[in-house]
């Protein structure tokens, strides 16, 4: 049985692979601001959308969470 070995990424054993990185977590939480790591601007953080998503609204760059 493919899997069933204890052996492979899908078996639920110790090098199980398909895992995030920071375990169970969904994002760093609400509130913040979003930074642009060339010109400073800083924007509030809106919940569900992530920072690298926005772009700064002086020069273009992205944005970073703060």
């Amino acid at each position: 049985m493919p899997g069933g070995d204890g052996k492979g990424p899908y078996s639920g054993g110790a090098g199980r692979g398909m895992r995030n990185i920071r375990g169970n977590q969904q994002g760093i939480g609400v509130g913040g601001n979003c930074v642009c790591p060339s010109c400073g601007k800083k924007i509030p953080h809106q919940r569900g959308v992530p920072c690298n998503q926005l772009s700064c609204p002086s020069c273009g760059m992205k944005m970073a969470r703060e």
